[in-house]
């Protein structure tokens, strides 16, 4: 369990900079923190609470990343270590697609995930390396733990 965790988590931080990384350097980067940022504006109106300001809004959603998203690439530990790393890629894989197609029908708008083909492209590349991440960590920890 606990390896499963820092796997989740590893792959969360490989994502998180990643995105960081690209998004200062590449001009036709995903911009997933903008995403969230609506997301967790809109939720905050929805309770009739006002928002805050831009840098503790991102400081939050840059949070919440890693927190869901170490949980959700924990999920390679599912089965094992055998298979861990083709897990991780699948994981990261439905992640990218879903960080790509869902954000129109869920409201959040197209632009950030998919402005262009490129963008889209990035995207599900960024979650598809998190998971590798994630599923190379697990592997490796369960291998060592083998061996101790």
């Amino acid at each position: 369990m606990i390896g499963a965790i820092a796997s989740g988590a590893a792959g969360a931080v490989a994502l998180n900079l990643a995105h960081e990384v690209t998004r200062h350097t590449v001009t036709d980067a995903p911009r997933m923190d903008v995403l969230g940022k609506r997301a967790l504006a809109a939720g905050l109106r929805a309770v009739d609470t006002t928002p805050p300001g831009e840098p503790v809004l991102h400081a939050v959603v840059l949070g919440g990343d890693l927190v869901a998203n170490s949980a959700y690439y924990s999920l390679v530990g599912l089965g094992g270590p055998d298979g861990a790393t083709a897990r991780g890629v699948l994981l990261g894989l439905a992640a990218g697609l879903g960080a790509v197609f869902l954000p129109g029908p869920l409201g959040l708008g197209t632009a950030p995930s998919r402005r262009t083909s490129q963008t889209a492209l990035m995207t599900v590349g960024l979650y598809t390396l998190g998971g590798l991440v994630a599923g190379v960590t697990f592997g490796a920890l369960a291998g060592r733990r083998a061996e101790g």
